[in-house]
């Protein structure tokens, strides 16, 4: 396979074919998305919940970003790799937003992506791709502007509500972003909204229409239950492999049938 690139994904879109997009956090995970194929890996900030347990994505910080990053990167070898650029590193300024976002594509991240549409993430946009980074945009619901939102709230419901989306989509294009992630938005607006712009939508949450789909790896696996949006379609049932797993270790070392001859030197 050829490692993808943001000439493959405009492909894809050329071509009207899907492409596939999973979270991952670690190195074994990441290798396994790799070889089955996933055509985007995204080192998320949904990482801050279920890998370190923080109640929301706005408390995982830039360089616990740049340890995954960085163990993602080692186990990919086909995939784009792209980091989600945390709460209040890309937002104070541009100099220590471009520092923050260089810093994670030595790393190894092949992209970042950035949360939200205004005059400063346009330029900020425009900065980092001139600095030679590919940038994913980020629109309809953002998680790390949840608490100005008011919560997980559907966007674009409503007509007015979906012209200004596809204002953002097509000034993210504008400004040089390779693909916008839409999420939580209903699908016949997303669709509008994809059929608006010339570069990928990739829908979290917005419908069958899009170019491109993700989804958290701990979704897909069934290994986080704290909390399951109604998008994430669960494949496995990990937290119950685990489970099980733990419990029979546990139950072999303590009636003594573990480590048996064939374990020991």
């Amino acid at each position: 396979m050829k490692k993808v690139t943001v000439r493959t994904l405009a492909k894809y879109k050329e071509n009207g074919e899907k492409f596939s997009m999973l979270t991952a956090y670690d190195f074994s995970t990441a290798k396994y998305f790799d070889q089955a194929g996933i055509d985007v890996i995204l080192i998320g900030d949904s990482l801050a919940m279920t890998a370190l347990g923080y109640e929301n994505t706005n408390q995982v910080g830039i360089e616990e970003m740049g340890i995954f990053t960085k163990a993602v990167a080692r186990g990919v070898e086909h995939a784009m790799v792209v980091t989600d650029m945390p709460f209040m590193s890309y937002t104070i300024d541009i100099p220590s937003a471009l520092t923050n976002i260089g810093n994670m594509v030595k790393k190894g991240a092949n992209a970042v992506k950035l949360e939200g549409c205004n005059d400063y993430i346009l330029k900020l946009i425009e900065c980092t791709v001139n600095m030679g980074v590919p940038v994913m945009g980020h629109i309809g619901f953002t998680p790390q502007s949840q608490n100005v939102i008011g919560g997980h709230i559907i966007q674009g419901k409503t007509y007015e509500a979906t012209k200004k989306l596809i204002k953002q989509a097509k000034e993210l294009e504008d400004a040089g972003a390779f693909s916008v992630v839409l999420e939580m938005v209903p699908e016949l607006p997303a669709k509008d909204i994809k059929d608006s712009i010339n570069i990928p939508v990739i829908s979290c949450g917005a419908g069958r229409y899009c170019d491109g789909f993700v989804m958290v790896c701990d979704d897909l696996l069934g290994k986080f239950d704290s909390f399951t949006p109604k998008f994430a379609r669960k494949y496995g049932d990990m937290k119950s492999l685990i489970l099980d797993c733990a419990q029979k270790y546990n139950q072999d070392v303590k009636n003594g049938t573990y480590p048996n001859e064939n374990e020991v030197y």
